[in-house]
């Protein structure tokens, strides 16, 4: 026999993603009859009722081929922003966005800088394509610390990654500051602002991206349809920037990568003010109850402009997991983040919301 065929070295060296295992696995597991879902981010009043009846009403069409072109979407996008169309770019959740970009501007020895803690999906787009990492360390107030990002830029600097607001911590830059980091960012630098939860954010001095994409600043916005707008099961993420930054990702792209149904329903729920703001008062309401808890039970928490709160439970957060899922309650764990101290819990319904405060209490006493 001949040797065994090998993919790429370093492929070997990336970790997989190892999906958790699904609710009603876990219920079977644990003998539980009811589990309460707080680990992933998502939104507790679910997808816009326009949403829903868009996907119904092209269900007699998905034995077609999609629109390669996302043309509804890309028009509803255009109406909305008041941009061109050609100003978007669309992929299979963020996830394939960030997948797409490494792929299309990561040479090998070139540099993606990131946040750490911040999104992991980043670090995998370094790995694939043979790029450098280099990880800056968040301020002791759990933010980017955009004057550290700024001087580990070298020549090589190819892509740049600033989540805003952060996951896993829910803080943001400010206008201020950005605009100052921005101001000494090279023009050879992608800066990509990885709003993924911007619709959730009230800060009066938060930054839009778009500001920056219509100065023509080398400056792309990721936005997603997964979380405010409740279709995380659909996948639909898309890019704002110039055409000239977007014209790689169409050249490296899948000709079908986002589905039928996911590009009607996002152009439907985009339309959706009502829902949104709904879900938006239901996030205020659901930080105040976890961080009011927080302060009653003499835990640290992390101020947020997400729709999660990040909290220092005092010990190894994994214990204090599993004693809230035998409870019931599925929160998400700080170790993939490198806090393993910290537990990560998305807001939910007010019913939610106490159900995991009474879970969390009995786990600390236990």
């Amino acid at each position: 026999m001949g040797m065994p065929v090998r993919a790429r070295a370093h492929v070997y060296q990336m970790q997989p993603y190892r999906p958790s295992k699904t609710p009603e696995q876990l219920m079977h597991e644990l003998g539980l009859s009811e589990l309460i879902k707080l680990s992933a981010n998502e939104n507790p009043l679910g997808a816009s009722p326009r949403a829903k009846e868009a996907i119904v009403k092209y269900l007699d069409k998905i034995h077609l081929y999609p629109d390669g072109n996302c043309t509804i979407l890309r028009d509803a996008l255009s109406q909305f922003y008041r941009l061109p169309p050609d100003h978007f770019a669309f992929g299979n959740g963020s996830d394939e966005l960030i997948h797409l970009f490494g792929v299309a501007y990561l040479e090998p020895e070139d540099e993606l800088i990131m946040a750490h803690p911040s999104f992991v999906r980043y670090e995998a787009s370094a790995q694939l394509n043979r790029a450098i990492l280099k990880q800056v360390p968040l301020t002791p107030d759990f933010r980017h610390d955009l004057k550290a990002m700024a001087d580990a830029i070298t020549a090589r600097t190819k892509l740049l990654y600033v989540a805003n607001p952060n996951n896993p911590t829910g803080t943001i830059v400010y206008r201020n500051e950005l605009e100052r980091f921005l101001e000494r960012v090279p023009d050879h630098v992608l800066v990509i602002l990885d709003e993924a939860y911007f619709e959730y954010v009230d800060h009066p001095d938060y930054p839009h991206g778009l500001d920056y994409v219509g100065a023509g600043r080398n400056v792309v916005v990721f936005r997603t349809f997964s979380k405010a707008y409740g279709l995380a099961g659909l996948r639909i993420g898309y890019a704002i920037g110039r055409p000239d930054l977007l014209d790689p990702i169409e050249r490296v792209r899948e000709p079908f990568n986002v589905n039928t149904l996911a590009q009607v329903a996002a152009a439907a729920a985009i339309t959706d003010r009502e829902h949104i703001e709904r879900t938006r008062a239901f996030n205020r309401a659901g930080l105040e109850t976890l961080q009011a808890a927080c302060e009653r039970l003499g835990l640290r928490s992390v101020p947020s402009q997400a729709n999660f709160l990040l909290i220092e439970v005092g010990c190894e957060c994994a214990r204090i997991q599993q004693r809230l899922l035998r409870q019931g309650v599925l929160v998400r764990t700080g170790e993939v983040f490198g806090m393993p101290t910290f537990l990560r819990v998305n807001t939910g319904t007010p019913e939610q919301n106490e159900r995991f405060i009474e879970a969390l209490q009995y786990a600390l006493h236990k």
